[in-house]
């Protein structure tokens, strides 16, 4: 009786803990965004084909082939095939399983395929995507989106979440922004654009130095530093809306932070006569001070379940990073190499923290882990490197670099691979702010 009581409570157990492995190597079995050394897909994309009874404007076809492959190429998950290499007629490739040879595919080294077609009446287009694993002659995705051509972008980036989901699990970042800080103007103004550097646009326009965005969980609201008439304000504005907010206690006030889910951000206040950091509502009134210790504390960034907080802190003369658990109150050290490390970003996988330390003349990103693992040097050799910020899915990191003169903003893998520049702006380009994947409207 005993024995079969034990066997009838660890059964249920043991076929749980097979599903939650099942589910994980069906999410890894293409891609493991886990792993420093990630293999690139090969991955083939045909051009569009036009679809039914009216003839698709070829330029059009072209047009959306490219940003197909450009946002994928982005990733860095894939190694996409040249055209000229393909078994097929350029102009006319099957997009159907029962048209593909997926030998043709296979013997041109494509172990993914994506084939798409599009119709379009004037301004109106509908798109059929589809995406095959060319080993298994196996459809993974099927997807039809129905706009206009300035909804391709949008339509394309949909499909893209999708293959990325398949492949990894995870959403990707196609429905994310970057916040940064511009001096195009002749003033540090904050400028929004799309993930990868495209449609920028100017956000403020208060001729005052503008610092530090940081946008809340929803992207519905964003937090900045601004100077104005010399003294350090704390705006809070709903980017849809004409509501904001303005925290202007005694003498600085600095450094938001939202707190992850909630309409509730930490922030740097120094009206005590200490730069401490405080917890406040998204109105900016002070629920409770975060620190306590005599030294400049500043550049809080949550954990993702908001249950620590990592900070700078001079209080062991010289800047470094701690962390406070927010249930215990017990604060750590996390770093001890290098005498400057300082501008913290958390990931949102939860496990590292991202930060820039300055050593031998110049600033440099580093990662650590929240067991004291690392740190590890992601930027070496290529200029000042500063002001980290995890993508929304934790795969990516957006920095600042003067590796080609003036500061641009780059982005690069969570390992350090793959660093490229995202944007070229008059002026210098510093201090980005990656947002959660929010689906724009």
């Amino acid at each position: 009786m005993r024995k079969y009581r034990i066997v009838k409570v660890l059964l249920p157990l043991a076929t749980a803990i097979f599903f939650l492995m099942a589910n994980r190597l069906h999410a890894y079995e293409y891609i493991d965004i886990n792993t420093p050394h990630l293999r690139k897909i090969p991955l083939a994309i045909p051009l569009f084909v036009s679809l039914g009874d009216t003839e698709a404007d070829q330029e059009a076809l072209n047009k959306t082939s490219e940003i197909l492959q450009q946002t994928l190429d982005f990733t860095g998950y894939f190694d996409i095939l040249d055209r000229g290499a393909f078994l097929v007629d350029p102009l006319k490739p099957a997009i159907t399983k029962g048209d593909i040879v997926f030998n043709n595919w296979v013997s041109v080294g494509a172990e993914l395929l994506i084939t798409a077609g599009l119709s379009q009446k004037g301004e109106n287009i509908s798109m059929e995507l589809r995406l095959f694993d060319t080993f298994k002659s196996k459809r993974l995705i099927g997807k039809r989106y129905k706009g206009t051509l300035k909804d391709r972008h949008q339509m394309i980036r949909r499909f893209c979440s999708e293959v990325i989901y398949k492949l990894t699990g995870n959403r990707g970042i196609f429905n994310s922004q970057i916040a940064f800080v511009s001096t195009g103007t002749g003033n540090k103004e904050i400028y929004f654009c799309d993930f990868d550097g495209s449609n920028p646009v100017q956000f403020t326009a208060n001729k005052q130095i503008s610092l530090n965005p940081a946008w809340s969980s929803d992207g519905k609201w964003l937090a900045y530093t601004s100077y104005v008439n010399g003294k350090s304000v704390i705006y809070i504005k709903n980017l849809k809306e004409n509501e904001k907010t303005v925290i202007d206690k005694k003498r600085l006030n600095l450094t938001p932070a939202w707190f992850p889910g909630k309409f509730l951000l930490a922030a740097t206040l120094s009206f005590s006569g200490d730069q401490e950091i405080y917890l406040l509502t998204g109105k900016g009134k002070i629920i409770k001070r975060i620190t306590y210790k005599w030294g400049s504390d500043f550049s809080p960034t949550w954990s993702p379940d908001g249950k620590k907080l990592a900070f700078v802190s001079l209080r062991a003369g010289l800047p470094q990073i701690y962390i406070k658990d927010m249930v215990s109150g017990q604060v750590e050290r996390l770093t001890f190499q290098g005498k400057d490390n300082t501008q913290p970003s958390w990931s949102p996988r939860g496990d590292k923290i991202a930060y820039t330390s300055i050593g031998e003349g110049h600033s440099n990103i580093f990662v650590i882990g929240l067991n004291g693992q690392g740190p590890i040097q992601l930027t070496k050799d290529s200029g000042d490197n500063e002001a980290p910020s995890w993508s929304p899915d934790g795969s990516l990191i957006a920095f600042s670099s003067t590796r080609e003169g003036p500061s641009r903003i780059y982005v690069m893998t969570a390992y350090g691979t793959d660093q490229r520049r995202i944007l070229t702006l008059p002026g210098k380009q510093t201090n980005p702010k990656w947002s959660s994947n929010v689906i724009k409207n």
